[in-house]
């Protein structure tokens, strides 16, 4: 039966009351991910220390690799130097990276002066590998085996190295000189014989990523094969880490909180939203709405342009942000089915002329199913109920306008995307915000041209 969690305030009053021995064997009971979700609310600086001190060393550093930067960065500070190494010693060294890379230099520098000689080269050499790549999110602490070994020696090895690695399900194969050779996984040292050679029931043929890989790369990879962990090699294929899913999980919930930025026209911010200042917001989000209502600009000026057409039939101008909002959903919903397509590895660049034609074809139903129900509307709503005096004239045009409109942003909406993919940009940039600024002017253009024509005006 799951335990039932308590809340920050019963933990404050069990404090209070020093009913130690109560809290101590509920934090035994509990998950660390659940302990760190209680030590992320309000207590005192007191309180925190006192609970954090009641954890035994192991479930100290599960807990601590959990814990948001900010708590984080205070308990560091209130360590004692033995305390801050009795907790690094018990994590893994690319958790401890991750931690460091959010941390403050002052902090920083304590913790690599805390690190013994070893796991602080170790830790120097992670943290020169390009942010977001392979190499950053690896760790060094897998078990490696030789071809030459037999099963009974592999299980010695692992029993005698298990509790410092991150994982032992999967275990690598490497020569003399660590050039990854082969795998084989725990069930596969299980069923096979004990003087059986580690040589012969390994499996050769082994999918590795070079350092220097992007992360959402490593993130697809994983999606695609079912890997519990990913061998990273060097280039001359020498096996200098690994990647484990539980890394994996974080690289894409990370992108995709950056790509939902991206498509709403924010810059990502590392902090969750209550901890980001105003200020901080307002950065965030400032460089894109200046962008969007600068180049907001050309639909007024293609509108100025078009006034005296506005004038000979006012009417027109009602029809206007129908005609924008549904060019810009309708673009909204090609960029953001492409990128998706993108991200996931659905979509190439060399499927360009395949997805056009798809969204030609898309395009032409739904603009010629929302021309008839413009036109109903028109001819129902505004003339019958509204009694707006609309020509039946003026409603061709609105319906024609519609069709063009939604062909174009369908169109628009697919191919930025895989543009921006091809140069070098993220994809998410070519969403709702951007693309619904330019199938603003688009339609309004199209509008006026089909009005002026139609119309004579």
């Amino acid at each position: 039966m799951e335990q039932e969690l308590m809340t920050a305030e019963e933990i404050r009053q069990l404090i209070e009351e020093k009913r130690f021995s109560e809290l101590k064997a509920y934090l035994m009971e509990t998950n660390p991910a659940d302990i760190a979700e209680v030590l992320n609310d309000e207590l005192s600086k007191e309180q925190y220390m006192m609970l954090y001190r009641l954890l035994p060393k192991e479930l100290a550093a599960e807990v601590f690799v959990d814990l948001d930067t900010d708590r984080q960065e205070m308990l560091i500070r209130a360590f004692s130097d033995a305390e801050l190494k009795a907790v690094l010693d018990e994590m893994y060294l690319d958790d401890t990276v991750d931690i460091i890379e959010e941390m403050p230099a002052t902090v920083v520098r304590r913790i690599l002066e805390t690190c013994d000689s070893r796991d602080r080269k170790i830790i120097n050499t992670l943290l020169k590998y390009p942010k977001d790549s392979a190499g950053s999110i690896m760790t060094p602490e897998y078990i490696c085996l030789k071809a030459d070994w037999t099963v009974e020696e592999s299980f010695e090895l692992i029993r005698r190295v298990a509790i410092d690695k991150e994982t032992i399900y999967t275990c690598y194969v490497t020569d003399k000189k660590r050039v990854l050779i082969g795998l084989v996984t725990a069930k596969m040292l299980l069923l096979a014989d004990r003087d059986a050679i580690i040589g012969d029931i390994m499996e050769d043929n082994v999918i590795a990523v070079p350092t220097a890989e992007d992360q959402e790369i490593v993130a697809q990879m994983f999606d695609k094969y079912d890997f519990l962990a990913l061998p990273v090699v060097d280039g001359e294929n020498r096996l200098v880490g690994i990647i484990t899913v539980d890394d994996v999980i974080d690289v894409m919930h990370d992108e995709i909180e950056e790509d939902f930025a991206k498509m709403n026209a924010i810059v990502a911010s590392e902090k969750p939203y209550l901890k980001t200042t105003v200020f901080e917001l307002w950065k965030n989000r400032m460089p894109w709405l200046l962008l969007l209502m600068f180049t907001a600009t050309f639909t007024g000026m293609i509108i100025s342009s078009f006034e005296s057409a506005l004038a000979a039939q006012a009417v027109l101008t009602a029809f206007i942000p129908m005609l924008m909002g549904t060019g810009g959903n309708s673009g909204s919903q090609s960029s953001v089915t492409i990128i998706r397509g993108l991200s996931v590895g659905e979509v190439e660049f060399s499927d360009w002329l395949t997805v056009v034609w798809k969204e030609i074809r898309v395009a032409v139903l739904c603009g010629v199913t929302l021309a008839v129900g413009t036109f109903i509307k028109i001819m129902l709503v505004d003339n019958l109920i509204l009694q707006s005096g609309i020509t039946p004239l003026v409603a061709v045009v609105v319906c024609l306008t519609m069709c063009v409109t939604v062909f174009c942003a369908k169109i628009i909406g697919c191919v930025l995307p895989i543009l921006a993919k091809k140069v070098g940009f993220d994809p998410a940039v070519m969403a709702s915000p951007f693309i619904t600024t330019i199938v603003d002017a688009v339609s309004l253009i199209v509008y006026f041209q089909i009005a002026s024509m139609v119309l004579g005006i």
